[in-house]
C-alpha cells in the first residue's frame, strides 16, 4: 500500500531528477520552444518539496494536490499548468483514503491524465508530455506478472514505457504547443516535455525501489 510518506518521496525523488536533468531539458526546449523549461521545472518542483516540508499533508491524495496547486501558481508558461493539472487531479481523484493500492493509484493517475489532454487539447502522437504519460500509464495499470516485484513489474515497466515514449517522439512533427508553430523543423528533436514527464516516472520507479530494498531488510 502507497501512503502520504511514498507520495513525499516520490516527488522528492522527482524534484531531484528535475534538478540533474534541468540543462538537459533546456537544451532540448531551445530549438522548439522558449529554452526555459528545465530552469521553470526546477524552480517549481523546489517550490512543491519546500511546501510539502512546511505543511506535512497526512494522506496521498492532499500531497499530490498541495504539488499540483504548488506547480500552477510557481511554473509559468504551458508547464505549470499541465504538470499541476496532472497531480492535482489525480490527488482529488484518490480523495481522503489514508493509504491507496498501485490499481487504485493508476485510476487515479488516469484521471490526471485525461485532465492533462483535455486541457492541452492533445493527443499521443502529438510530440508532447502524453507520449511518455500515456504509454507509462498503460503500463502501470498492465497485470503484473513479476511475481510481486513492484520495480520489475508495473513501475519499472511505467518508467522503461515513459522514457520509450519520450525517445519516440524524435522523428515526429508537433501538431500542438509551442513546437507546433514550427511545422516540419520540429522533426528531429526530442520533446522537452515527454522527457520531463518520464523523470517523473524513473523518480517512481526509484522510490518504488527504495522502499522494497527496506522491505527486504526488514
Amino acid at each position: 500500500m502507497l501512503d502520504a510518506d511514498f507520495f513525499r518521496r516520490w516527488l522528492t525523488a522527482a524534484a531531484a531528477a528535475v534538478d540533474r536533468a534541468a540543462d538537459r531539458l533546456t537544451e532540448l526546449d531551445s530549438p522548439i520552444g522558449d529554452a526555459d523549461h528545465g530552469s521553470n521545472l526546477r524552480r517549481g518542483f523546489t517550490a512543491v518539496v519546500a511546501a510539502l516540508e512546511k505543511e506535512a499533508p497526512d494522506t496521498p491524495g492532499a500531497v499530490l494536490t498541495l504539488a499540483g496547486r504548488q506547480l500552477i501558481s510557481t511554473v509559468g508558461g504551458a508547464s505549470g499548468p499541465l504538470y499541476g493539472t496532472l497531480l492535482r487531479r489525480t490527488g482529488k481523484a484518490l480523495g481522503d483514503a489514508a493509504e491507496v493500492d498501485e490499481a487504485r493509484f493508476a485510476e487515479a493517475l488516469r484521471a490526471g491524465v485525461d485532465a492533462v489532454a483535455a486541457l492541452g487539447g492533445a493527443a499521443p502522437g502529438d510530440k508532447t508530455m502524453l507520449d511518455a504519460l500515456v504509454p507509462a500509464l498503460d503500463a502501470l495499470g498492465a497485470p503484473d506478472d513479476s511475481s510481486g516485484d513492484t520495480v520489475g513489474g508495473a513501475f519499472g515497466a511505467a518508467r522503461d514505457a515513459a522514457l520509450q515514449g519520450a525517445l519516440a517522439t524524435t522523428p515526429l512533427q508537433a501538431r500542438k504547443g509551442r513546437a507546433s508553430y514550427l511545422g516540419e523543423r520540429s522533426i528531429g528533436h526530442q520533446d522537452p516535455g515527454a522527457t520531463s514527464s518520464a523523470l517523473l516516472f524513473e523518480a517512481l520507479a526509484e522510490t518504488a525501489s527504495g522502499d522494497a530494498s527496506e522491505g527486504s531488510r526488514d
